[in-house]
């Protein structure tokens, strides 16, 4: 553990300031599996936890939470470090989960010095001027909360590579390349500044799925066979449930370990198994995989609803009734003989 710095603090309790921590928890494998589906129940019950300690808490899914733990530091008598501490052993006493925390002033801080700090440990990030200038100055302009690739390139085109050199340019100046509002707020998140209040917020509710391949795949058409199956496993799952769902996230993880996800949101919620198809695999082909060397996909079903809260657009199409008609009768199959007694024929034999 460390402190951004200077030593971390000991003395008495601090009166006064504002304190957030980014949590990240690290699920991996250690994700409870039921007949093989990712059981995000345990997200919800690490966010309950946190409830203990301070009820400021505001998930960010799926693996993230942000706590304002100012109003209990007196509560628990121990000073914001500390304290972090406390919450980090809980964790991993009560569930057996590792995390990674950044401890800092506002959300802005505290989640960059979450993405600084090695995993299972802690970074606080100390209120002094000089200790978060010094954090924030060299580091490149892409890390800023905020500056997405598109901005970030625009930046590096006018000679402001990092952070520092943004600070240090008149805000009228990034109001010209920016806008009047996004050239303020650049300014001020590079000195530091985020006024954004940690609200609590329950995650909303996802389910997903998960396939590991034996060994590091290059066939795209295993690849595609396994993104069918994980579609057919949330459709099922969805339909079984009442649950339609808003948006699609399609993971992949390559054989050096890095990542890469494509969302997408549904322009309308559904649990119909052919419009899932077509959208996970719309997202697949957004990666442009070629011989790309992967070790495991995963598919995650967002944004969910009482199926009750479906609206489905007439098309007067037979195919897609009949398609409907099928699924149904699939389902009924499933519920019957078990959840593979009926699959699609290319996957026959997996």
């Amino acid at each position: 553990m460390s402190a951004w710095g200077s030593a971390p603090y000991t003395g008495p309790v601090p009166r006064g300031g504002r304190y957030v921590l980014r949590i990240h928890y690290h699920l991996g494998d250690r994700f409870h599996r039921v007949d093989g589906w990712d059981d995000s129940e345990r997200y919800l019950r690490l966010i309950e936890q946190l409830h203990g300690v301070t009820p400021r808490v505001q998930a960010i899914p799926p693996t993230a939470v942000d706590c304002d733990i100012s109003g209990a530091l007196r509560y628990f008598h121990r000073g914001p470090y500390q304290l972090a501490q406390m919450v980090q052993m809980r964790i991993r006493a009560l569930h057996d989960v590792d995390t990674t925390l950044g401890l800092a002033g506002n959300r802005m801080l505290a989640a960059m010095a979450a993405d600084a700090t090695a995993p299972g440990e802690l970074t606080w990030l100390r209120p002094e001027p000089e200790a978060i200038a010094g954090f924030l100055r060299p580091r490149p302009v892409g890390a800023l909360h905020g500056v997405g690739p598109a901005m970030a390139g625009l930046l590096v085109r006018h000679g402001l590579h990092t952070i520092g050199a943004v600070a240090d340019t008149p805000v009228g100046t990034l109001q010209r390349l920016l806008g009047r509002t996004q050239g303020r707020r650049l300014h001020e998140r590079a000195h530091g500044v985020d006024e954004r209040p940690v609200i609590p917020q329950a995650p909303a509710r996802s389910v997903s799925a998960d396939h590991a391949f034996v060994r590091d795949e290059l066939d795209p058409d295993q690849h595609r066979r396994a993104v069918l199956a994980l579609t057919e496993q949330l459709g099922v799952r969805l339909r079984s449930e009442g649950q339609i769902t808003g948006r699609i996230t399609l993971s992949v993880r390559y054989a050096d370990g890095s990542t890469t996800t494509r969302t997408r949101t549904l322009s309308e919620p559904t649990q119909h198994g052919v419009a899932l198809v077509r959208v996970a695999y719309d997202l697949y082909e957004t990666l442009g995989l070629q011989r790309a060397r992967v070790r495991g996909i995963s598919l995650r079903a967002e944004e969910l609803q009482p199926a009750e809260c479906a609206i489905t657009q007439l098309t007067f199409d037979p195919v897609d009734d009949r398609a409907r008609r099928i699924e149904a009768s699939a389902d009924r199959a499933r519920a019957r003989f078990g959840p593979w007694a009926v699959r699609p024929g290319t996957l026959a034999d997996v």
